[in-house]
């Protein structure tokens, strides 16, 4: 680091001699201390006759040690020889700055800018006089912050680029192998932004000359259709997948996602093949089940394989506070069901191994932030090939609504404990078993000994003092009866 060398003319400050004439030795010492951050006086030797800071915190840091030493010994091993290039200067005029690090005691280094000015300098005729010189320094640990900050901000830069650079190529791999028809549409179906090989094979004419556009390739009702998805993905941020049909008869189930970028809507839209396999149907023996489900007071819902919802009854969308069953179609199961996010797996876990599972407990989340205990029975459903999941979903609260606890209430069994797994954390499931265990022991040991509270704590191995206390917390006292000396207990007792 360099800073800009001083100028000084000849005669140096064109007044010094009339406004500096007859100043004390104090008063130029107090000048040199406050001209730089620190000031060495240094003999022809470059050893610190003296010195003298303009912050403590430099004191603080130990540089006051430097007195006496060598100045080319104060400094780290690279500062060495500018120092030596500095000491060996004669000429009265100030040397250019330095960049100069000092080693400090907890091992730190201490960056300063030096300029060093030869005082009382060999004068022709009148034999040599001592040699000494005064080193003004600068503080650049301001600078040195300011750098190291913007060295760390373009290094931080350059990560985020190689970080973006290998985003977009993970993305354009992606993209290019995708073997379904992608098209990124900037905000309107006849201004494509980007298109995958396979769009490209699709929309190409039948030499494979130039792209057609996509409202070309569409009959009349299904560019109707996909323009109302288009719509109501743009101000809804959802859609429904939609059935277009090409004008060769092709047919596709079209689905879109919507993303701004600098501030404009675009639309990545996903043209999936029309199969059998893509629309799994419930079996229809009984005429009568579909409506049935439809109207069943339980939330019926199907999915795929995935725990995709496929459809879902009214009395699942009122559970799940969604606003019609369109919206709840696409869904993950999971976005409603479950406390730790696991339950839906343990249930296709579960379907995949046996294909059909009974009351499991678990709560449903509504979209409007309610929940609801629930038991879930679920099974596969298949039809050829076809396959989909079915659940029944019971809403749980009324027979869980909680009742007045009985004064003697028995303890709970292991089976209600294991039940406490997933809707509250494990301490406090411990924490709460062992409040209720250590309740219905003192109440035993009350009962057992007709209320005499010292014998009571003395069967249960605990001061009256503790055993105060824990009646309080358990509220089994009311007002100043559970102090030392009260009605229940015995007058005899210590």
């Amino acid at each position: 680091m360099s800073s800009p060398q001083p100028v000084l003319n000849e005669q140096g400050l064109a007044r010094a001699e009339e406004m500096l004439q007859g100043l004390s030795a104090e008063m130029v010492a107090q000048l040199l201390a406050a001209s730089s951050d620190v000031v060495l006086l240094l003999d022809k030797e470059g050893v610190i006759l003296d010195l003298a800071f303009t912050g403590d915190d430099l004191i603080a840091r130990g540089c006051e040690q430097w007195q006496g030493k060598a100045w080319i010994r104060t400094v780290t091993l690279e500062s060495q020889p500018k120092v030596q290039a500095l000491l060996k200067a004669s000429d009265p005029q100030p040397s250019a700055w330095r960049h100069i690090n000092h080693d400090l005691d907890d091992g730190s280094a201490l960056p300063l800018a030096y300029s060093v000015v030869t005082v009382n300098p060999p004068s022709p005729g009148k034999g040599k006089a001592h040699v000494h010189r005064v080193a003004f320094g600068r503080d650049l640990r301001p600078q040195v912050a300011v750098q190291q900050r913007l060295v760390t901000a373009q290094l931080s830069m350059e990560r985020d680029y190689w970080r973006l650079r290998q985003a977009e190529t993970r993305y354009r791999l992606l993209f290019q192998l995708a073997p379904e028809p992608v098209i990124i549409l900037d905000g309107a179906l006849d201004k494509i932004t980007e298109i995958n090989p396979v769009a490209q094979a699709l929309l190409g004419d039948k030499q494979g000359g130039s792209r057609q556009a996509l409202s070309e390739r569409l009959d009349a009702t299904s560019l109707n259709t996909l323009r109302d998805m288009i719509e109501k993905l743009r101000g809804n941020g959802r859609a429904d997948p939609v059935p277009v049909r090409l004008k060769d008869g092709q047919e596709f189930l079209a689905s879109a996602s919507q993303y701004r970028e600098d501030q404009t809507p675009q639309f990545l839209l996903r043209l999936t093949a029309q199969t059998a396999a893509s629309h799994p149907k419930l079996p229809s023996g009984n005429p009568w089940l579909g409506p049935f489900m439809e109207q069943a007071p339980d939330a019926v819902a199907l999915t795929d394989l995935d725990g995709r919802v496929l459809a879902v009854n009214q009395a699942f969308v009122d559970l799940a506070q969604v606003g019609s069953p369109d919206l709840a179609r696409g869904v993950l199961l999971d976005t409603w069901l479950g406390r730790s996010g696991v339950d839906l797996r343990v249930l296709l876990t579960n379907l995949r191994q046996h294909g059909t599972v009974r009351l499991f407990a678990t709560q449903m989340r509504g979209e409007l932030g309610s929940t609801a205990e629930v038991e879930i029975s679920a099974a596969t459903l298949q039809r050829g090939e076809d396959k989909c999941l079915g659940f029944t979903i019971r809403d749980m609260g009324r027979r869980l609504a909680p009742e007045a606890r009985a004064p003697r209430e028995l303890p709970r069994s292991a089976s209600q404990m294991t039940e406490l797994v997933g809707r509250m954390p494990l301490k406090d499931i411990v924490r709460e078993t062992t409040d209720l265990i250590e309740q219905l022991c003192i109440e035993a040991a009350l009962q057992l000994t007709h209320d005499n509270r010292a014998s009571a704590a003395e069967m249960l191995g605990l001061s009256r003092q503790s055993l105060y206390i824990k009646l309080r917390r358990f509220g089994l006292v009311e007002g100043n009866a559970d102090l030392p000396g009260d009605a229940g207990d015995d007058p005899r007792s210590p």
